[in-house]
């Protein structure tokens, strides 16, 4: 986290120290998860093993959820994906939505909605409402993130009570413009190099 808050950092090195914080919390984000006994035959000889008790589906918002894509997908590879677009408008500090591909069994599945940046609340909180009018479960759902703003957490526990919101750290407060102090600027623009 401290060299992702780097101001100078490279493009090339914040995508790689994000990759880093991202498998810390995917391991730390799927700890919960049950599994069930499994058989399978190895070229010996038949063994019981372990498979998840249920699917799972990771849901990026975009662009810069995209950064706790991978790191997910490593850990859980059998996971199925889904994709929410939201746009911030940075005068009214709104959240729109413009792009939802979802699969259809979210109601049987544990979901992990990735967005590295709580600040608002109000992106995070508009793709949860989304999840959950897709079918999501609200006890079923998990907003991970890299940094997570106080007001934020209070307005998903507001709105969205049961969802439990896992970040790498607690920053502050917001600023006047709705950034997260002492934060890292913007995710998605630091990694994809469009500053």
């Amino acid at each position: 986290m401290t060299r992702l808050r780097e101001w100078d950092l490279g493009t090339e090195d914040f995508a790689r120290e994000a990759g880093l914080v991202g498998r810390i919390l995917a391991v730390e984000a799927s700890r919960h998860l049950s599994s069930r006994a499994r058989r399978v035959r190895t070229p010996l000889e038949e063994t019981e093993g372990s498979s998840l008790a249920r699917l799972v589906c990771l849901v990026p918002v975009l662009r810069a959820g995209l950064a706790l894509l991978e790191p997910f997908r490593e850990l859980l590879p059998e996971a199925s994906v889904g994709h929410i677009g939201i746009a911030r408008d940075e005068h009214t500090l709104e959240a729109r939505i413009y792009v939802e591909r979802l699969p259809g069994n979210l109601a049987d599945c544990e979901v992990f909605l990735l967005d590295p940046m709580l600040a608002t609340g109000h992106s995070s909180a508009a793709a949860l409402s989304v999840l959950k009018k897709a079918g999501a479960r609200p006890e079923h759902l998990k907003l991970v993130c890299c940094v997570a703003a106080p007001e934020g957490v209070e307005v998903l526990n507001q709105e969205h009570p049961g969802v439990e919101i896992l970040s790498a750290a607690l920053d502050r407060k917001l600023n006047e413009r709705g950034f997260i102090l002492p934060g890292l600027g913007d995710f998605g623009d630091r990694l994809f190099g469009t500053i």
